[in-house]
């Protein structure tokens, strides 16, 4: 593995006129991206690790800028884009830590270049501070938390989803983020992608919350094998039109509350109030445009299983065993990997539950919450289960927004994901139905 800290006093990050990207420039050693041949976008079929998905993924998103600081279970990203950002054209640096991991790729964005880290729980805790700065500088980078079991040092090599608040709330003050939970290694490939496409269009930092298991499981993918033809987004929200830094225009990266010029306007309480409103609106007013969600045999269904990232895997299962599914047609994409027997999860299926009609709710998009979303394909259910590996925080938010369902919290805790035999008999259980 080589990391090219003995490059950090050679890398200039130069704005490039009339070059939306303004690609990161790494001395004469390494060609630039926009001076090489330019290869004709394709697809192939690949096995990939989800971490490995998600660097790939990283680099055909235009990001030409990674500085990171290696911690299980993310470390993958970094190992591959220590070299993979070399033949692309950009740089990668590994920085002391995570907190100057986070402002690396905050100055690398004003740079020029789009750019992302990674990393999981402690480090995630550290970038906090970071994450608001780029939210009031509407500064559009990505960061991949690949969360593991806490508090603390926790659990560096086993699953959890306890980060789900930390990641909407984490830094302090009031601002609006995007934040995608892939469930699948074809969903780490194509969420990174489109996490970079959502913070550019909405200059906003964006989370992809991935965990564990969808980190380090392998999957037949399809990914892109050629450029990609990167537009810029037409919508600057906040930020005015015509004061665009990326395009030569004078404006001051302040950290305090300011105008479109950068200009502090922390005493002023109007303005103040004014800009925080924009900031958050410009993420709630347009949540139609970014909410995601998928559904599974909700036609008819009596109930519905909501679930995000790995756990949505073992829920769909629960489904498909319900609904007598036998083969994979209702999910190529999402096929449900055995991996659980070697981490000591072992069940047998001897109840029959073709009586249930259940149906799954996935969510892609878990900030902004799709209110309108789930409101309307959980309409004709009487119970909603949310199986979690946290105490049982996002079923919170369900519980406000369907609040005349009966709404079943399923926490898990310790490492171990859900399995579906117990999805199933806690809907058994709710809906009163003997065996």
């Amino acid at each position: 593995m080589v990391y090219n800290v003995n490059l950090l006093t050679r890398t200039q990050l130069q704005i490039q006129p009339n070059n939306y990207l303004k690609k990161v420039r790494q001395g004469t050693e390494v060609p630039r991206r926009e001076d090489m041949d330019k290869k004709p976008d394709s697809r192939s079929e690949v096995v990939l690790q989800g971490n490995e998905a998600c660097a790939r993924a990283a680099v055909y998103a235009g990001c030409r800028f990674f500085a990171g600081y290696p911690i299980t279970p993310s470390t993958e990203i970094i190992e591959l884009l220590s070299s993979e950002m070399q033949k692309a054209g950009g740089a990668f640096i590994q920085m002391e830590d995570e907190i100057g991991s986070a402002c690396a790729i905050i100055g690398a964005r004003w740079g020029g270049s789009r750019a992302m880290t990674a990393t999981s729980g402690p480090g995630y805790t550290l970038m906090q501070e970071a994450i608001g700065f780029a939210a009031v500088t509407e500064t559009p980078i990505v960061i991949v938390n690949v969360q593991r079991g806490g508090p603390s040092t926790g659990q560096p090599t086993l699953s959890s989803q306890q980060d789900i608040y930390q990641a909407r709330y984490g830094s302090h003050g009031d601002y609006g983020i995007i934040v995608l939970s892939p469930s699948s290694v074809q969903e780490m490939y194509d969420f990174t992608i489109k996490a970079f496409d959502l913070a550019e269009q909405f200059r906003t930092p964006v989370i992809l919350l991935a965990d564990e298991v969808v980190g380090h499981m392998r999957e037949k993918i399809t990914v892109h094998t050629g450029d990609r033809n990167i537009k810029r987004p037409k919508q600057r929200f906040a930020v005015s039109p015509s004061v665009d830094f990326f395009n030569g225009a004078n404006s001051l990266v302040e950290g305090q509350l300011h105008d479109d010029m950068g200009r502090r306007i922390g005493h002023l309480p109007n303005k103040s109030g004014e800009f925080i409103e924009k900031i958050n609106r410009k993420i709630s007013d347009n949540v139609g445009m970014i909410a995601d969600i998928t559904t599974y045999c909700m036609e008819d269904a009596d109930a519905a299983i909501v679930a995000y990232g790995s756990v949505a895997r073992p829920a769909l299962n629960a489904v498909k065993r319900a609904r007598g599914i036998k083969d994979d047609r209702i999910l190529p994409k999402f096929r449900v990997v055995r991996d659980l027997v070697k981490r000591g999860v072992k069940e047998t299926m001897k109840t029959d539950y073709s009586h249930l009609k259940v149906g799954l709710i996935k969510i892609n998009t878990v900030w902004p919450f799709p209110e309108d979303l789930l409101r309307q394909a959980a309409e004709n259910v009487h119970t909603v289960i949310v199986p979690e590996m946290n105490v049982g925080k996002y079923c919170r938010e369900v519980e406000r927004v369907l609040w005349d369902k009966n709404v079943v919290p399923m926490p898990k805790c310790g490492g171990n994901i859900h399995t579906p035999k117990e999805i199933l008999e806690k809907i058994l259980e709710e809906e009163g139905v003997d065996e």
